[in-house]
């Protein structure tokens, strides 16, 4: 198990390496969270022959151990709508009659269905790579967390604690967190990981000896800063400055950006620079905007009004530049949001699309083969391209104007427009295809695999030996 003295400390992306890691020595593994707080989402396989959500994180370790994705692989998912509400996902299936009960009551009915799920991936894999949430030390919430180390104490897994040096604290952090947890709780740490240092590691000593000292847990770790290394951020984005050269794609990140992962293929291509837009500063001079996925449309739709990027937005389109819009995207170019059940919000959209927008309570989730019919330019190039997306929406929309049908599903339906420069898809994960960057940039990037592959090779170099295969038989 791979949990972490804070959110953001490398949590994820650790577990995803481990996962390639045991996979690559024969082993049949798979991930495990059981629960996670993300508005980036895959459609993976559920029970009965049925599909649901998992975390991207999840849906990226499954590939990186080389198995198929399943909704037990994060039986619990929190998709953040307001600052105080979350949707409740549980073996990838909304339940709205979860959102209104309390949090530690909740808790104590999520934990079941976790722990089952857990259970079934420990009865038929060999290894089982279980990433926590946060810290496990929020003494605040011990009692009522299930993510941490009740998770570890039913799996009785061998822990690893993983820490942020580049943010300072690092020692305290381990030591803390360590100090915090029952002795139960403590015995089950088997190693500290220093992650993203930077410098010279022999500058570190004698902390890693005094902190082993006081904990008797030792550091087994020391992984150098790495920020190329390919893996989609689960949360949060890339606030860096833009680097590169060429076509400078603008991402308008609003407050309820959802599978903003999609676009990390972006910001790795030749000839792209990527960057993420809160202001119309941030807009000025982009070759292309897009209006990503969000997790509440209409609030979202609110919020670039009030910042003042709905102007910038229609004047990039007046320009003739390209204009994308993703699912929640897609709708917020439309002309009008319906909601007659109360699940998003109604109201004007930007009007830039002649679609119209209606929210269903029922959430669509369906993977599979997507196709560009013929599209005029600036979208000429994905004419007749074919790739591999998924969408996951309660909106259901439909053109009530003059718009030509841009994309279809397996199933034959219109689920993408385009109107002049402006793009809307419902499909998710364009990005991702080899095709379609091939079609748009004229370039690609690596395969996930050689990322996982890299990754792997990565941890391998830095862990001092036999650590990871001692983890196997830690307990």
């Amino acid at each position: 198990m791979v949990l972490g003295t804070t959110s953001g400390a490398g949590k994820s992306w650790l577990a995803t390496a481990l996962c390639r890691w045991y996979a690559r020595r024969g082993l049949k593994v798979a991930p495990f969270k059981a629960q996670n707080m993300s508005n980036n989402a895959r459609v993976v396989p559920g029970p009965g022959g049925g599909v649901g959500e998992i975390g991207s994180a999840q849906y990226f370790q499954a590939l990186a151990a080389g198995v198929v994705p399943d909704v037990r692989m994060n039986p619990v998912l929190l998709k953040p709508e307001r600052d105080t509400a979350s949707q409740v996902i549980v073996l990838g299936q909304v339940r709205p009659d979860l959102m209104a009960v309390p949090w530690r009551s909740r808790s104590e009915q999520l934990w079941p269905p976790a722990r089952q799920a857990l259970h079934e991936l420990l009865d038929s894999h060999d290894v089982v790579v279980i990433e926590g949430a946060g810290s496990p030390a929020e003494i605040n919430l011990h009692a009522s967390d299930y993510v941490n180390m009740r998770t570890a104490l039913a799996a009785r897994a061998a822990c690893l604690l993983v820490t942020d040096i580049d943010r300072g604290g690092a020692f305290a952090h381990l030591y803390g967190t360590h100090a915090l947890l029952p002795a139960e709780e403590r015995a089950l740490i088997r190693g500290f990981v220093l992650n993203r240092f930077r410098g010279d590691a022999a500058l570190l000593a004698p902390g890693p000896q005094q902190l082993q000292a006081l904990t008797g847990v030792p550091t087994v770790a020391v992984l150098p800063m790495w920020r190329e290394h390919g893996l989609p951020e689960e949360d949060g984005l890339y606030d860096e400055a833009p680097r590169g050269e060429g076509i400078h794609v603008a991402v308008v990140a609003y407050p309820r950006i959802s599978n903003l992962d999609e676009f990390q293929p972006l910001r790795r291509l030749p000839g792209v620079r990527l960057s993420w837009a809160r202001t119309p500063a941030q807009l000025a001079g982009a070759d292309w905007i897009v209006l990503p996925g969000s997790k509440h449309t209409s609030g979202d739709l609110a919020w670039l009004r009030s910042q003042g990027l709905d102007e910038p937005i229609r004047r990039h389109a007046a320009l003739g530049r390209p204009l994308l819009g993703v699912c929640g995207g897609l709708q917020l170019l439309g002309r009008a949001l319906h909601d007659p059940h109360g699940v998003d919000g109604s109201g004007p959209g930007l009007d830039l699309l002649p679609l119209e927008t209606t929210f269903d309570t029922e959430k669509l989730l369906r993977p599979g083969r997507v196709r560009f019919e013929g599209l005029a330019a600036p979208w000429a190039t994905l004419s007749g391209v074919g790739c591999e997306g998924y969408e996951i929406r309660h909106g259901r929309t439909c053109a009530v104007g003059e718009a030509a049908v841009a994309l279809r599903n397996a199933d034959g339906e219109a689920i993408g427009w385009q109107r002049g420069h402006v793009l809307g898809l419902y499909a998710h994960g364009l990005f991702e295809s080899p095709a379609v960057l091939q079609a748009l940039f004229g370039a690609t990037v690596p395969a996930l695999d050689a990322v996982f592959e890299g990754m792997a090779d990565f941890v391998e170099r830095h862990f001092e030996a036999g650590v990871l295969e001692g983890l196997l038989e830690a307990h």
